[in-house]
């Protein structure tokens, strides 16, 4: 595995720290909006906004083909410039066919809202590659302030737009600013010696050789990102079809506030815990981070699951609204699989930096089929509600292997 940092546990927990400050900050706003943005806007809008942005999400994960996760393993200052460089190229295609896409999306379903498409799609993805910029720069406070301004800033804007009436399109065009914000700010603490101009002067020989040493990242790591991204798009789709846009307004509020202390955390724990990974150089000491960084996150989600499987649809109903009540008892449903979604998040990196994209892919197809399927076969037998219950039966197996398989990882065929 390639060395670019030293390992140390202290460090690890700093920069954590750090940035479990930052995501703190950032998730704070949203969680202490929400109870007023589900007030201003409906379980529709919710749903309306939902589609999109999952749609908007599917593309922005791939919006630079992945390559942006090689950044932080990139071995000097040239090649992380041509990288970056490369990458700017492939979002500027992605976000003007992401254009063409949502007009015809606009034209095909009657639906305004598909026109901003294409700046959802810019925002994410910019807003993700300039992060993978600052983590090889290990800027862990601006990539702090950086969430804070995505997240937090993403939530204010929505609840100004929607005292201002704006509907859905308010909901859209919070995190759509919020996070060409974040980007330009990690650009501007961030910025390489010759400045961003530097990027387009970047020689075409040098993007190709950059483009084949780390063609993994599109070829392996491109189709399983975008398959993960997939399935809450697919889930979406299913339930506006199957159960109205109400419904998926429940279920996407629902993941969007269970899914938040995974974000925080886990986010956090994966901007540090991938350049020290990258940094191991034996695999005791890789797999000895792997297994601390996987049972301190286990010691947070089952208290969260308990909490919910107890309470969630009283909580709900309190904190957002009698008209959201069904979206607690969703919650309820969902304890058991967000518990292990929250575990297994950040641990995403770990098989980029083993070199094991192409095992990870054939895993996550069958995680992402198990989901689909749980979430139908619930669905006809419950509803909502059998939704809920029926993905967390069907994850259930699938994460318990996949953490399994980490925590017991050989390194015969892992290039170090």
């Amino acid at each position: 595995m390639v060395g670019v940092r030293s390992v140390g546990t202290a460090g690890l927990l700093r920069a954590t720290a750090t940035l479990l400050a930052g995501g703190a900050l950032a998730q704070a706003l949203p969680l202490l909006l929400g109870p007023w943005l589900t007030r201003l806007y409906s379980p529709a809008e919710f749903g309306h906004f939902s589609l999109l942005w999952t749609v908007a999400t599917n593309v922005a994960v791939v919006g630079c083909a992945r390559y942006e996760f090689a950044l932080p393993l990139a071995d000097d200052e040239p090649a992380a410039l041509a990288l970056a460089a490369l990458c700017a190229r492939l979002l500027l295609a992605v976000t003007l066919a992401s254009a063409g896409a949502g007009l015809v999306w606009s034209m095909w379903r009657d639906e305004a809202l598909a026109l901003w498409l294409p700046l959802a799609v810019l925002s994410g993805a910019a807003a993700q590659a300039m992060t993978l910029w600052a983590t090889r720069a290990q800027a862990v406070a601006a990539m702090a302030w950086a969430r804070v301004l995505q997240y937090g800033g993403a939530a204010l804007l929505q609840l100004l737009l929607g005292l201002a009436a704006f509907g859905a399109v308010g909901l859209v065009l919070g995190p759509v600013v919020a996070g060409l914000g974040a980007a330009l700010w990690l650009a501007a603490m961030t910025a390489p010696a010759g400045g961003w101009a530097a990027l387009w002067r970047q020689p075409g020989a040098a993007l190709r050789e950059q483009a084949a040493r780390h063609k993994d990242f599109p070829l392996l790591n491109t189709p399983h990102a975008f398959a993960s991204a997939l399935q809450d798009s697919l889930s979406m789709l299913l339930l506006a079809a199957w159960l109205g846009e109400a419904s998926a307004g429940y279920w996407a509020l629902a993941l969007r506030y269970l899914k938040a202390p995974a974000g925080l955390v886990g986010g956090a724990l994966s901007q540090t815990l991938y350049p020290r990974l990258a940094a191991a150089t034996q695999p005791a000491q890789a797999l000895s981070l792997v297994r601390r960084s996987m049972a301190a996150l286990a010691a947070i989600a089952l208290p969260l699951a308990a909490l919910l499987m107890l309470f969630g649809p009283q909580l709900f109903a309190w904190v957002f609204g009698e008209r959201w009540a069904d979206a607690g008892a969703l919650a309820r449903a969902l304890a058991p699989y967000i518990a292990l979604h929250f575990v297994a998040s950040p641990l995403a990196v770990t098989t980029m930096v083993w070199r094991a994209q192409a095992w990870a892919l054939k895993l996550a197809l069958v995680g992402q089929l198990a989901f689909v399927l749980g979430l139908g076969v619930g669905v006809q037998q419950g509803g909502l509600i059998g939704a809920g219950w029926g993905v967390s039966a069907a994850m259930l197996l699938y994460f318990a292997y996949y953490f399994w398989a980490l925590a017991t990882w050989t390194f015969d065929e892992v290039t170090q």
